[in-house]
């Protein structure tokens, strides 16, 4: 077998599938994974699919003394005539790169990967949920796996790809969040990693979020870490304003993760010839626009939700509700419309989803 020709070994044990109400995010795994090994003498080599199981790593692999780790996101939906559809998954394996790449790891061939990922899920298809509002999550990560405590980068590291069925991300129906303004604890800097999916972006915000729920609050708004003064992002999704007909969205400056879902609301605006925008904006701004009554209208925007209502800002000072604590009318139609493409309900005319053969 050449190094980079995929082997598929099945699994003779498979699991009984729950239910689609029983469905929790990240809690159940279906019956195979896709692996990938990388050395520094040969790259990336023998790709697989084999059975879910358990991996055996030497206590001193550089994953869990330097967090050397990157990780994506994405989802597989059924669609009403039974197709199997992914949303722009070239955008998440370009994006796993660039993690990658500022994480010092190396870059996988995109190609080889994707026709590793569409081979799995086709496997793995009578895993993908029907029921409204439900998919089935794909989660591809990298590990460093050297067996060092040198402080530089992993000669050899593992790649994975893991699925999970999940339900709907609204149970009851979209409905706005309540939002706590962060000005004690950072989330990133410019020049760090908060552009990349690397797993300490996530666990540093645990205190934060920790205390926003301690509060009443369902998420943590973070804001710049330099001066606690420009908004970024929210949770671990991006986030939009309505402001006066115009649609405002934190600019990319090297510390907010460029989302896939950000990215593809403002191709809807754009082509709706709604105005957006991408700039700086800071809170005291905001404020300003609340207390002139012109902000109409904030969401979140990011895999799992698509779109979040935000219903409530509460800052140390401050506390801003949004459009009466309603979802507003732009946040529907934008959940509408990019959840009907996803799932095959609507025409896609941007050609963004991947059909699973």
């Amino acid at each position: 077998m050449r190094d980079n020709e995929l082997e598929i070994v099945q699994s003779t044990n498979k699991k009984p599938k729950p239910q689609t109400d029983q469905l929790a995010f990240g809690k159940t795994f279906t019956d195979h994974m896709f692996v990938m090994d990388y050395a520094a003498d040969k790259g990336w080599h023998h790709p697989r699919i084999v059975p879910y199981e358990p991996i055996t790593l030497d206590p001193a692999s550089m994953i869990f003394h330097y967090g050397q780790t990157v990780f994506e996101g994405l989802k597989a939906y059924r669609s009403k005539d039974n197709r199997i559809l992914l949303f722009r998954p070239d955008k998440n394996l370009q994006r796993l790169n660039l993690s990658s790449d500022r994480l010092s790891m190396p870059t996988i061939d995109e190609t080889l990967v994707m026709n590793g990922l569409k081979r799995l899920i086709h496997l793995e298809q009578d895993w993908v949920p029907s029921s409204e509002g439900t998919s089935l999550y794909i989660r591809p990560f990298i590990i460093g796996t050297e067996a060092s405590l040198a402080v530089a980068p992993s000669q050899s590291y593992k790649l994975m790809i893991i699925l999970s069925p999940v339900g709907s991300y609204y149970s009851k129906g979209i409905r706005p969040v309540s939002i706590s303004v962060e000005s004690q604890f950072t989330r990133a800097v410019k020049g760090g990693t908060g552009t990349a999916k690397t797993a300490g972006n996530y666990s540093s915000g645990y205190k934060a979020h920790a205390k926003a729920s301690h509060e009443g609050n369902d998420e943590v708004l973070w804001l710049d870490g330099v001066e606690k003064k420009y908004i970024e992002e929210v949770g671990s999704m991006n986030i939009f304003f309505k402001i006066n007909g115009e649609v405002v969205t934190p600019a990319l400056n090297g510390s907010i993760l460029d989302g896939i879902t950000r990215r593809s609301i403002i191709e809807l605006l754009e082509e709706w010839d709604i105005p957006v925008v991408e700039r700086r904006i800071s809170i005291d701004e905001l404020y300003q626009a609340y207390d002139e009554c012109r902000l109409e209208e904030a969401f979140g925007t990011g895999t799992a939700a698509v779109i979040s209502p935000i219903g409530e800002l509460n800052g140390s000072e401050r506390k801003v509700i949004i459009n009466d604590g309603q979802t507003g009318e732009l946040s529907k139609k934008l959940y509408d419309t990019l959840t009907g493409i996803q799932t095959g309900r609507l025409e896609d005319s941007h050609g963004w989803t991947v059909e699973v053969k």
